[in-house]
């Protein structure tokens, strides 16, 4: 099944549902690795949007991107309860761990508020984290 295919079959299973755009676009992400331009198109011409108003929405979520990059993504939290439990501290030693191969997105909240800090990778979130732990994590990824 070609790229346009498969575009248009994740179109197509999320069309008739009300608020359709966005399990578009994150059925897209998942498939491809971004939203491109194509794609951008194609859902804005199937929603009968404008290619700004798909754009709009792919531009204002961290978790669409324009272009593929196959490094894995650990995603650390930089919210308030997690600075108060000292993530501040362990970035440096995440930043060298990671190098050019795993990379880091900055987050504001995972929801475990209370067990910080906190890291996700994929579907996956870890709590508790010290610099050992997510030095760990992120070798692992």
């Amino acid at each position: 099944m070609s790229r346009e295919e498969r575009l248009g079959a994740i179109i197509a299973r999320h069309a008739r549902r009300e608020g359709p755009m966005l399990p578009i676009l994150h059925d897209v992400q998942a498939e491809f690795g971004c939203v491109d331009d194509a794609a951008e198109r194609a859902i804005a011409s199937a929603l009968n949007l404008s290619r700004a108003e798909v754009h709009g929405v792919v531009s204002f979520y961290h978790d669409f991107r324009g272009k593929a990059d196959p490094r894995p993504e650990v995603q650390i939290c930089r919210a308030e309860a997690c600075k108060a439990r000292g993530v501040d501290a362990l970035i440096a030693q995440t930043q060298e761990a990671a190098g050019s191969r795993v990379r880091l997105a900055d987050v504001y909240c995972l929801g475990l508020c209370s067990v910080g800090p906190n890291a996700r990778i994929g579907d996956t979130l870890h709590a508790r984290l010290d610099a050992a732990a997510l030095k760990h994590l992120i070798e692992a990824a």
